[in-house]
């Protein structure tokens, strides 16, 4: 078997590789080795296809996100927010779900963030797989993957940089990821929208930034030159690489499983969606 000429990388998969600053302690290789290695098998591919409540959550936010946007007028009516729940049929989630989800619709009807702005792209959330981006250089290749939750333009960038710019620079790009929950930002999603913009929309600059649906946060606006995109996408070419040859070994030496994907038992594996069949968790099998 030979190795695939051309490596992938997304923002998931960066993040499986390489823990967030902080987090060193909680990371654990071996679950990027069931999600990505093992995936076929029969009790992975079941754990896997079990979506969290925090998950549901952030899955209806945005589709209610993007329901207010299909039908703008739900923005108007005081019904608005009772509609779209509807739309999501929340009445067949559970009481948290429901609760969360309609706190976050009422939220949003009440402070549209996206209202009177030029979007040129609004998921749902479920489209599946986005397109592969090619990305080829002179000493890397690889595959980008790169789910964008919003997209529009920001005409006023200048005036929140605090300082007037040529017309001729104001064809900027605003990039927004939508939260849910309590999970922090993680500023290489961005970067990862930053990069994927420059082939996608090679007409505009590009910014990107984080808005929490549930409560109301948002981050700082991120950007950064074309000399970092740069060095962000030989950063994102290695980790693509470490991952194909990570996979390649499996496929050739399937029990050396834990070598290649060593474990990191602790606490943290409480929460793991795997520690039901993993043999490293400290958590009791039923």
């Amino acid at each position: 078997m030979s190795i695939p000429d051309r490596p992938f990388i997304s923002y998931h998969l960066w993040s499986l590789v390489v823990p967030a600053a902080g987090q060193q302690r909680l990371h654990c290789q071996m679950r990027r080795g069931f999600i990505k290695a093992r995936q076929h098998e029969p009790q992975v591919k079941a754990l896997l296809k079990k979506a969290t409540a925090s998950q549901r959550i952030g899955l209806l936010a945005q589709k209610g996100v993007y329901e207010f946007h299909n039908h703008p007028h739900l923005l108007k009516q005081d019904d608005g927010v009772e509609k779209v729940a509807q739309l999501l049929k929340l009445n067949y989630t559970t009481l948290e779900v429901q609760q969360r989800v309609l706190q976050i619709l009422k939220n949003y009807h009440s402070s549209p963030l996206l209202s009177n702005k030029q979007i040129i792209q609004l998921t749902r959330g479920d489209e599946g797989f986005p397109k592969a981006i090619a990305v080829e250089k002179q000493n890397y290749r690889f595959r980008l993957y790169a789910t964008m939750d919003c997209v529009f333009i920001e005409r006023d960038y200048n005036n929140l940089e605090g300082e007037a710019q040529p017309k001729s620079r104001l064809r900027t790009l605003h990039i927004l990821d939508f939260k849910t929950g309590k999970s922090p930002f993680d500023r290489r999603q961005a970067l990862v929208y930053l990069v994927a913009a420059r082939y996608l929309y090679p007409e505009y600059q590009a910014i990107a930034s984080f808005y929490n649906l549930e409560v109301g946060k948002k981050s700082e606006l991120i950007t950064i030159s074309d000399s970092e995109l740069d060095k962000i996408e030989q950063e994102m070419a290695n980790i693509a690489k470490k991952h194909q040859q990570d996979i390649y070994k499996y496929q050739q030496k399937s029990h050396f499983f834990s070598i290649i994907f060593p474990p990191n038992p602790g606490y943290h594996c409480r929460f793991c969606p795997f520690n039901s069949i993993c043999q490293f968790s400290g958590v009791p099998k039923n």
